[in-house]
């Protein structure tokens, strides 16, 4: 019997610590004070904490000499009362070095933690308390961006790239490209009557200072109509191997087609070969003959359009070995002969002289 009571007795003084400390933080807010009241606090009134993401935030807090009990509150809900814990949240604790300190540990910090925290000290003669925001700082994340497109030249474009985090990142955008060039920030980019020079990947960056920038790209590709930037010719002598080749710039890669005058011509034709590559084509003419020289159409076509250009395959130039070759070399011969022979009457006026 005196055990039960003893237990009813403790039961009851553990009910009245708590109702005690219930009643004790209601004071602790402003209107609950009597009119005319001021609070003696031995710390700032509000202290600031920033913690990043995924951290552990340590909100300190020390009991006073004579303190009986302390206790922790987030907003209006209980953490904490002296040693025991109210809440059901794992990653809280509280951390006690010393006999003084009584702090508040939370691990894995989330944005859910953000908020305001009160620490507060039931004395011998008033409450103290200690106000504590923690703000839960986030990395930048891109959570969606724009997929790779194709596109044709002159097109308009709006390329999206969304982020999240705290405080809320800035979004900039970069083409890469030799020169890469940057744009203004946002989280749209518009690109009107796009070009062929304005083709490839394209950059978003998001950053907030917390951590390193999250990156993303996007990449564009632009189409155009080929255009034929080179068509080079050799010369051949009969019975060699001539070779003209087909330069072009064009997306999507163009098919190819050669021409000589108005005839279309095939691999394995009378020595034609024909070799085609992304942007270029060579035709290869084997064991030349006179039916060869003439004149040659490179055709360029994808679904965009088709471009062409011509030249000639002729013989190797023969003008230097020809008339006017031997012209200037009798020329030459006689000039020789002129030379020798005016050293020859100089030598014969200086043998009479000394004589």
């Amino acid at each position: 019997m005196d055990m039960m009571m003893l237990v009813q007795g403790a039961a009851c003084c553990s009910n009245q610590w708590l109702a005690a400390v219930i009643l004790s933080l209601c004071c602790l807010l402003p209107s609950c004070l009597p009119a005319g009241q001021s609070m003696d606090f031995p710390w700032p009134a509000v202290d600031n904490m920033v913690v990043r993401q995924g951290e552990t935030a340590m909100l300190r807090c020390f009991l006073e000499e004579g303190a009986s009990k302390g206790a922790w509150l987030n907003r209006s809900s209980i953490i904490f009362a002296g040693e025991d814990k109210w809440s059901v949240d794992p990653r809280v604790s509280i951390t006690t070095s010393n006999k003084q300190e009584y702090s508040l540990r939370i691990q894995k910090v989330d944005v859910s933690d953000d908020g305001q925290y009160t620490c507060s000290v039931q004395t011998e003669h008033s409450p103290r308390t200690l106000h504590v925001h923690l703000t839960v700082h986030v990395s930048p994340k891109i959570y969606d961006i724009s997929s790779d497109m194709t596109i044709n030249e002159g097109t308009n474009v709006s390329l999206t790239c969304l982020a999240t985090g705290k405080p809320e990142p800035s979004i900039s955008w970069r083409h890469i490209s030799p020169s890469a060039k940057k744009f203004g920030s946002g989280q749209y980019l518009d690109i009107y009557g796009i070009t062929r020079d304005q083709a490839g990947d394209y950059e978003c960056s998001a950053e907030n200072d917390v951590s390193f920038p999250d990156v993303k790209k996007v990449k564009v590709t632009v189409n155009f109509a080929p255009t034929i930037l080179e068509i080079t010719p050799t010369g051949v002598s009969l019975g060699r191997t001539g070779l003209i080749r087909c330069e072009t710039a064009a997306v999507p890669a163009p098919v190819f087609e050669w021409y000589k005058g108005e005839k279309k011509l095939t691999n394995g034709q009378r020595g034609i070969r024909i070799q085609n590559y992304n942007t270029r084509s060579i035709l290869t003419v084997s064991n030349v003959t006179e039916e060869h020289f003439g004149n040659y159409t490179c055709v360029a076509v994808n679904k965009l359009g088709t471009s062409n250009a011509s030249l000639p395959l002729n013989p190797p130039s023969t003008a230097q070995y020809g008339i006017t070759g031997r012209a200037e070399i009798l020329f030459s011969c006689w000039y020789l002969v002129l030379t020798l022979s005016s050293f020859t009457s100089i030598i014969y006026l200086k043998n009479a002289i000394i004589q």
